[in-house]
C-alpha cells in the first residue's frame, strides 16, 4: 500500500473511478424488474447484496454512517443535534487527499454543508437549484396560488443575489420538468460534467435522487403504469401526503388510498431507476464505465400504511431498514447475490479497499468491515440499528397539533434493533421490547418476546456489549441556527 492516505494503482485492478448512488427511502421490498428493471440489471451483471441494512431510519444519521462508518450514537448525528461531527473523517475527504476529484449532488436538503456533509468534496450541489446560491427559494415553490407565491417573492428575492433568485424561483415554477425533483437535472449537469471535466484525475461521485421520499408526485405516465386499472392519476395526487398528521391521528387513509400511494411510490422508483440508466450511459459515453466502481443503494426504508405508520419515524421495522444494495464493476462483476447480513456502514471500507486506498483515521473510527471479495474477515452474525431521539420532537408535534394521541407519547424514547438470520430484537431505554422470529415471521406482525425469554437475554446482550447501556439524551431546539429556507424544504418533507 502508499502512505497513510496514498492510493496504490496496482491494488485495485481496473476501478479507477467511484460513483455512489443514494435512492432516497427506497425499501428493498419494492426493489423488483418491474419497478427497478436497471438496478436489477446490474446486480445481476455485478453484485446483489440481499440483506443489506441500515443503521437508522431516516436520512440524516443514516447519510452520516454511510460516510463515517459509524453507528449513530458514535457519530452522534441525529434528531437532537442535526451537524455532522468535524473530527470525524468522511468518506468524500478520503478520496479527496488521495487524489480524486471529488463531486457531489444532493436533492435533499439534509445533505448539504448547513450539516456538515461538504466536507472532502470540491463541489458539493443542491440539485433543487438551477443556480447554485445560499438562498433557498422553496416557499415560493410551495405558495398554494398565485397569491402566495408573489408574496414569498416579495419576501424572499432580496434573500442574497436577486438575479439567481429569480432564476431559481422561474425554473422551479416554469421550467423544471413536472414530476420531477431534481433527478433530471442532476443527471443533465452530471453528463456535461462528464463530457466537459480534465480526465487525468480519478473522481469520486456522490448523488442522492430524492423522488421516492414523500411527496410522492411522479411523471404521469409513470404512475399509470402502477396504479390500479379502476384508479385515475388525479385521484392518486390528490390523496394528502402528511406523514406527520397522519402518525398524530390528524386525518386518516383508507386502505384503497394507501393502495394508490403505493402504486406512486413505485411509480417514483421506476422514474429514478431510468434515471440510474441515463447516468450509466452518460458514463459510457465518457468512456468511464469500464473502470468505475458503481455503487447504488437506499438510505431507509419507508412506510406506506405498514405496521400503521406513514413515512420513516419512530420505529425500527425492516419496512425501514431492510435497503436495496448493488455495486457493479471491479471485483464486483458477475459476483452473483450475497445473502449474508450487511450493513450500509460498511461501504467505507468496501469503497476504499477497492479503490487501493488506505485512510488509517477513517479505518480506525470505523465499525464498519470491507464487502471486497477477498476480504479476510468472517461474515456479520448481527446487524444494528439506532433511533437514538425523536425527529420532530414530541414537543414540536404538540405546537403543531396540540394534544396527541396516547401512541404517540410513545414514540419519545430511544431505540436500538438486532437482527440475526433467525430473531429481530427491538428495545427501548423505556422499558419497551419486542421480539420477532424473522424467518417465519418476515413481516414483523407477531411479537414473541414473552415466549422466548432466552433469545431476548441473548440479543440485549448483544446491543449493549455493541453499544453500552441506553443514555438518555435530550434534545433541544434541533432547528436552531437552521436557515429559514431549510425549515421550509425540511417541513414540506414530513421532518418538521
Amino acid at each position: 500500500m502508499a502512505g497513510t492516505n496514498g492510493r496504490d494503482p496496482e491494488s485495485h485492478g481496473t476501478v479507477r473511478n467511484v460513483v455512489v448512488v443514494v435512492f432516497d427511502t427506497a425499501r428493498a421490498v419494492s426493489v423488483n424488474p418491474e419497478t427497478t428493471p436497471t438496478l436489477c440489471e446490474l446486480g445481476a451483471s455485478g453484485t446483489t447484496v440481499e440483506n443489506a441494512f441500515a443503521a437508522a431510519p431516516w436520512t440524516l444519521p443514516s447519510h452520516a454512517s454511510i460516510f463515517t462508518g459509524t453507528y449513530p450514537s458514535e457519530h452522534g448525528t441525529h434528531g437532537g443535534n442535526l451537524h455532522l461531527d468535524s473530527s470525524l473523517r468522511t468518506l468524500p475527504e478520503a478520496f479527496a487527499d488521495a487524489g480524486y476529484e471529488t463531486v457531489g449532488i444532493s436533492n435533499n436538503t439534509w445533505i448539504t454543508e448547513e450539516f456538515g456533509f461538504d466536507r472532502g468534496f470540491d463541489e458539493l450541489r443542491k440539485g433543487w437549484q438551477y443556480l447554485q446560491s445560499d438562498a433557498d427559494m422553496g416557499a415560493v415553490v410551495r405558495g398554494e396560488d398565485l397569491r402566495e407565491k408573489l408574496a414569498a417573492t416579495r419576501r424572499r428575492l432580496f434573500d442574497g443575489n436577486p438575479v439567481v433568485n429569480a432564476a431559481n424561483i422561474l425554473y422551479s415554477e416554469v421550467f423544471q420538468p413536472a414530476g420531477d425533483d431534481g433527478a433530471a437535472r442532476t443527471t443533465e449537469w452530471v453528463t456535461d460534467w462528464l463530457r466537459t471535466r480534465e480526465a487525468d484525475r480519478p473522481f469520486f461521485l456522490f448523488c442522492n435522487y430524492i423522488e421516492p421520499h414523500v411527496e410522492y408526485d411522479p411523471p404521469q405516465e409513470y404512475a399509470e403504469r402502477f396504479l390500479p386499472d379502476d384508479a385515475s392519476y388525479e385521484d392518486a395526487t390528490a390523496i394528502r401526503q402528511d406523514p406527520r398528521a397522519y402518525d398524530c391521528d390528524d386525518y386518516e387513509i383508507t386502505d384503497r388510498e394507501f393502495d394508490l400511494l403505493r402504486g406512486l411510490y413505485r411509480a417514483e422508483l421506476a422514474y429514478v431507476d431510468d434515471q440510474l440508466g441515463a447516468l450509466r450511459t452518460a458514463l459510457e459515453d465518457a468512456s468511464e464505465w469500464g473502470e468505475t466502481l458503481f455503487v447504488v443503494c437506499g438510505d431507509h426504508g419507508e412506510h406506506v400504511g405498514e405496521h400503521g405508520f406513514f413515512g420513516h419515524q419512530y420505529n425500527l421495522y425492516d419496512t425501514l431498514l431492510h435497503v436495496p444494495l448493488v455495486i457493479h464493476g471491479g471485483p464486483f462483476t458477475d459476483g452473483g447475490r450475497r445473502t449474508d447480513l450487511v450493513q450500509l456502514l460498511d461501504l467505507p471500507e468496501t469503497l476504499l479497499e477497492t479503490a487501493g486506498i488506505e485512510d488509517q483515521p477513517l479505518r480506525d473510527q470505523s465499525s464498519g468491515q470491507s464487502l471486497h471479495p477477498d476480504a479476510s474477515h468472517s461474515e456479520r452474525e448481527a446487524v444494528f440499528a439506532e433511533y437514538v431521539t425523536p425527529q420532530p420532537s414530541i414537543e414540536r408535534l404538540e405546537a403543531r397539533f396540540g394534544e396527541l394521541p396516547d401512541r404517540v407519547y410513545e414514540f419519545d424514547r430511544q431505540l436500538r434493533a438486532v437482527r440475526t438470520s433467525d430473531y429481530k430484537y427491538v428495545c427501548g431505554d423505556d422499558g419497551f421490547e419486542r421480539l420477532h422470529r424473522i424467518s417465519s415471521d418476515p413481516d414483523e406482525r407477531v411479537d414473541v418476546a414473552d415466549g422466548e425469554p432466552e433469545a431476548v437475554r441473548e440479543l440485549r446482550a448483544r446491543i449493549e456489549e455493541r453499544f453500552g447501556t441506553f443514555d438518555r439524551i435530550t434534545a433541544g431546539d434541533a432547528t436552531a441556527g437552521m436557515r429559514e429556507g431549510t425549515k421550509e424544504r425540511l417541513a414540506d418533507l414530513g421532518y418538521l
